[in-house]
Order: structure tokens, then C-alpha cells, then sequence
């Protein structure tokens, strides 16, 4: 007989996509979803978990792609999944407000400094200026980078001190803030995530027929990560809608965002022009801080199942700022949701949410989502 899980863990699976689909989770899973765990007004259980501070980076490669990296399949989260690099923010990154504080879930020093040695642990790309030119970014040798990802990870020295000693500063300036993520209240294991875009410099005109970067990515050895890899957010987009890899709703969300701003080539183009590439970013750049009230900089998202569609669908809300931000005026975006699927997958028994689409709430509320494939 399997073993029942709480309501509060079966809800964390799902969420995750490792519950394993049991009768018994089946039906508890949908007199949750019936019930509306995560909307707005649900009452707040007392030993709400604290949301770990973290911090992750969309980062734009010089063609304007995005890295995610594959998480080993015995991760303890997002098991199997893509991501953005990124992780906990430690202390050698800075002190931040008590976990009692609104102002801990504020874009600070702190975040951006974990963003980046995150980045550089998981990816090996390293964002940090030449301390004799700060306006280049500082390139390893092989050797330099593998031995310092060593010692970071092990904590044998801190960060900051290992980039002095490679006359290096963290360019924690050009981080762009892009949202903030705070788990749902229900979940045992909370996080509450700053987002960051980062653009890496554009070059000259590649040779024709190359998709090499200047900059390559490398997993961390099996460590947390298995592949890293630059593609445009289309192509991310397209190959989880063929259940080629898994995206989880905070990935699939924000990496639609970003498809209608850095479009992939047209044609027989083989990679974008350099006037292509600086409009598409600034346009992005533009809207991330303009767009909205409150704008995409500043926004926080706590997602939360609004509604079901005949137990296989989900709709998801991001207007939610998280229960640490009730009262503030903080806000997420109240004009968008996501639908997924609850889709199984077969090889491994499990039961894994497939985010589908994301759309205006104004039209997917009261219709049947069909699968955008």
C-alpha cells in the first residue's frame, strides 16, 4: 500500500512535479484544487515556513539567448528540471533585514552578489569586471575557473576575497531587477527569490554557420547540474510543449515574457545583426522598468491555483505579492495567468505540472484551455 502523504507535501509535489499519482493522491489532490489552495483570503497557517532568501539571473547571451541549466534528477528541488543560475544567498553576501522585515524581499547588495557568485558556481561564466578596467568583463583561463569554482563552492574562501585576489569586482551594477518569487504559504520549503536579467556584451559579426558564444557556459560537474546551455526563449518555449525537458511555472512564465522582445533569426538568417540585437535589448530594458503597475522591476509573484478546468487543468494566478508582503502595496501581475496541465509522466510514474500557456486573465477565466502546441 503506498504510503498517504499530507495535503500540504501532496500540494509541494504537484507543485514540483515528483508526486507520485497514487488514487489516494488523486482524489486529495482534487478537493484541494476544488477548494482553491493559494487563492487570495485562504487563511494563513501559523508556522508558515520563512521564505530562504535567493537569487537567480536570466542571462542574455551576445546573440541574445538564455542559459538554463539542467538540474541532476536527485535534486532535492525542481528534480530534472531546466533553470536560470542561481541559488541561496549566503552570508559572506551581505546582511539583510529580519525574516520579520518586508524590506528583506527588496532588491539589495545582498541578492546581487549571490546572484552572481551563484552564476559562476553553476555556470562557470563569471560576471565581474577587470579591477583595472571596469568596463570590461574579466576573462579566466580554464584552469583559473575550474579551481575557483572549487574553492567557492567549498567555502575555502569567500568570494569576494577570491576576486580580489584575481583583481576582479562583481558587477553587481548591471543586474536588472525582473521580479521577485515567494513560494505559497501552504508549501513546507519556501523561497523568496530575486529575478535578474543580464545582458552579456554584444560582439562583432560571428562567422557565418557558428552558434559558438563567446562567453560558453559549463555544468558544474554533476553537482547540482548536469548541461547548460544558451537557446533563445522560443526555443526553450517550443521544446517543453514537446515535453523535450521541464520547465517549471516561474521559468516557462518569464521566459514567455521575453519571446515577443528577443525574437530568434527570420529567414535564411543564421544569427541577429548587431543593430538587432542592441534594439531588442533595449526595448526589453525599457519595458521591464516602465511597463505595469507596478512595473516588471518591482514586481513580486506568489503563484496560486485560481480556478480547475474537469481536473486536468490549472490556472494559475500571478497577482499575488506573498503573504510576507501583504499590507505593503507590493503587487504581481494581476493581468496575466498560466495555465498547465497536469500532465503524467509515464516513465518515471509521476505526476508533473506542464505549463502551456500564458495568457490574459480577462480571457482564459470561465473557458476551457486548449493546448497551445
Amino acid at each position: 500500500m503506498p504510503r498517504r502523504q499530507s495535503k500540504e507535501k501532496l500540494l509541494e509535489n504537484t507543485m514540483r512535479g515528483v508526486a507520485r499519482s497514487s488514487e489516494h493522491e488523486k482524489s486529495v489532490l482534487a478537493k484541494l484544487i476544488s477548494k482553491g489552495i493559494g487563492r487570495k483570503g485562504k487563511k494563513q497557517k501559523t508556522d508558515m515556513a520563512v521564505a530562504h532568501p535567493s537569487a537567480s539571473i536570466l542571462l542574455i547571451s551576445s546573440q541574445n539567448r538564455i542559459l538554463l541549466l539542467h538540474r541532476v534528477n536527485t535534486s532535492t528541488s525542481f528534480a530534472s528540471a531546466h533553470v536560470f543560475p542561481g541559488g541561496h544567498v549566503d552570508a559572506q553576501d551581505g546582511d539583510l533585514p529580519p525574516s520579520d522585515d518586508p524590506r528583506r524581499h527588496e532588491d539589495s547588495e545582498a541578492y546581487r552578489l549571490a546572484a552572481i557568485r551563484e552564476c559562476f558556481e553553476e555556470s562557470g561564466l563569471l560576471l565581474a569586471k577587470q579591477s583595472s578596467d571596469p568596463d570590461v568583463l574579466i576573462h579566466l583561463s580554464e584552469q583559473q575557473r575550474d579551481e575557483g569554482r572549487r574553492v567557492i563552492h567549498s567555502q575555502e574562501i569567500s568570494f569576494l576575497d577570491w576576486l580580489k585576489r584575481n583583481a576582479a569586482i562583481p558587477d553587481t551594477d548591471g543586474l536588472i531587477p525582473f521580479t521577485r518569487w515567494l513560494t505559497p504559504s501552504s508549501l513546507p520549503k519556501r523561497y523568496s527569490t530575486q529575478m535578474y536579467i543580464y545582458f552579456l556584451p554584444v560582439t562583432g559579426p560571428p562567422e557565418i554557420g557558428s552558434r559558438d558564444e563567446p562567453y560558453i557556459p559549463t555544468p558544474d560537474g554533476g553537482v547540482e547540474h548536469t548541461a547548460a546551455q544558451f537557446l533563445y526563449a522560443q526555443e526553450w518555449i517550443h521544446m517543453a510543449l514537446r515535453k523535450e525537458i521541464v520547465l517549471f511555472p516561474p521559468q516557462f512564465f518569464l521566459l514567455s515574457l521575453l519571446v515577443p522582445f528577443l525574437s530568434t533569426p527570420s529567414g535564411n538568417q543564421v544569427e541577429l545583426d548587431h543593430s538587432l540585437l542592441i534594439d531588442q535589448r533595449e526595448r526589453l530594458k525599457a519595458w521591464v522598468e516602465t511597463d505595469g503597475d507596478p512595473p516588471w522591476a518591482v514586481k513580486s509573484i506568489s503563484p496560486g491555483v485560481i480556478t480547475k478546468v474537469k481536473g486536468k487543468w490549472l490556472v494559475m494566478g500571478m497577482g499575488d505579492p506573498g503573504p510576507e508582503l501583504k499590507g505593503t502595496g507590493r503587487r504581481g501581475d494581476e493581468e496575466r495567468v498560466l495555465r498547465v496541465e497536469l500532465d503524467r509522466d509515464s516513465e518515471r510514474g509521476k505526476q508533473r505540472p506542464r505549463p502551456m500557456e500564458v495568457c490574459w486573465k480577462r480571457d482564459v477565466l470561465g473557458q476551457e484551455p486548449k493546448a497551445n502546441i
